[in-house]
């Protein structure tokens, strides 16, 4: 049986096709290679998976329905879906709204629409973000907390596909879990993230831009924590709730905020190198703090974040100057 990963040239995506595959697993790999940022990087995440066997990949835009509807007749050897694939990005969803409707929004419900019609799909698992929480002061966050009072069309976007895959495991029975991620860095990471901006910046010997004099704090996740983590919520298959929905929610988090001048003085101390800063204000998209509650993921799913954020960015750093030539 074929697990579907979409959006497997992303940062989490590979990462956990990687993980996938050393485990022995028939990997179909979907993206689009868009260029939201370099797809050179994305290409070469790509590079390290068509080198493992097992692995098949197609480039594809599911915000497309057709073509993403015929996947299953075409692939109806897909039993598990990990459903990554999205326009990512809070800043961004300031300047271009209509390409989160499109990808998080129309493309979500063209894989639910695809999944359902899969003549033995078992589970589907899905991203969300931490991005949903808003404005909701309440710190750690946790899985039923309020999540009414969004921030950015990002938010929004993340939030419609909670609810639309909940009406889906109702309507289809079709088991369903949503990751909401908090801060995910480390090897391989996104170039919009404040891991490589400030990496690039220190390395180069460039201005940080520091919001709020980096005040804010993050509850940066090592991917080596969340591969873990998305691992054993594939393979828990949710049955039903109190309603009879077989749809769970769990927060994929460090519970251990850092702010961010403090992530940066991490990154000062690794490099060896000390920071010329420009201060900003911060954006009305952004929220002060973010923390997860891992409580239920601890709890369901055995997920136990352990890598100390100098462990963390030392990888990370290390992996950066390597592949930047720095």
């Amino acid at each position: 049986m074929t697990i579907l990963v979409t959006g497997v040239a992303g940062f989490i995506g590979a990462a956990v096709a990687e993980a996938l595959l050393a485990r022995g697993e028939a990997v179909l790999g979907l993206d689009s290679l868009n260029s939201y940022y370099d797809p050179a990087l994305k290409r070469a995440r790509l590079a390290r998976l068509e080198r493992r066997d097992g692995f098949r990949f197609l480039e594809r835009d599911l915000s497309a329905a057709e073509p993403t509807l015929a996947l299953a007749e075409a692939h109806p050897e897909i039993g598990r879906i990990v459903h990554f694939a999205a326009q990512a990005g809070v800043r961004h969803s300031l300047t271009d709204p209509w390409s989160y409707l499109a990808s998080n929004v129309s493309g979500h419900l063209n894989v639910l629409e695809m999944a359902r019609r899969l003549p033995d799909c078992r589970h589907l698992l899905y991203a969300s973000s931490s991005s949903v929480y808003g404005a909701n002061p309440k710190l750690p966050a946790g899985v039923g907390d309020r999540v009414d009072d969004p921030l950015s069309l990002y938010a929004v976007s993340k939030r419609s596909g909670e609810l639309m895959s909940r009406c889906y495991a109702r309507l289809h029975g079709l088991p369903m879990t949503g990751l909401r991620f908090f801060t995910v860095y480390g090897p391989w990471g996104r170039p919009d993230m404040t891991p490589f901006l400030f990496a690039g910046a220190l390395l180069r010997g460039e201005t940080v831009t520091l919001f709020e004099r980096g005040r804010m704090r993050r509850d940066y996740t090592a991917i080596d924590d969340v591969v873990p983590g998305v691992l054993a919520a594939l393979d828990r298959v949710p049955g039903p709730d109190a309603e009879g929905v077989p749809h769970r929610l769990y927060n994929i988090g460090n519970d251990a905020p850092v702010s961010v001048r403090d992530f940066l003085a991490v990154l000062e101390r690794l490099s060896g190198r000390r920071a010329a800063i420009r201060e900003a204000a911060l954006s009305a998209a952004e929220p002060e703090a973010t923390w997860a509650d891992i409580a239920e993921s601890r709890r369901d799913l055995g997920y136990s974040p352990a890598t100390p954020l100098e462990e963390g960015l030392g990888r990370f750093l290390a992996w950066f100057r390597d592949y930047y030539r720095l």
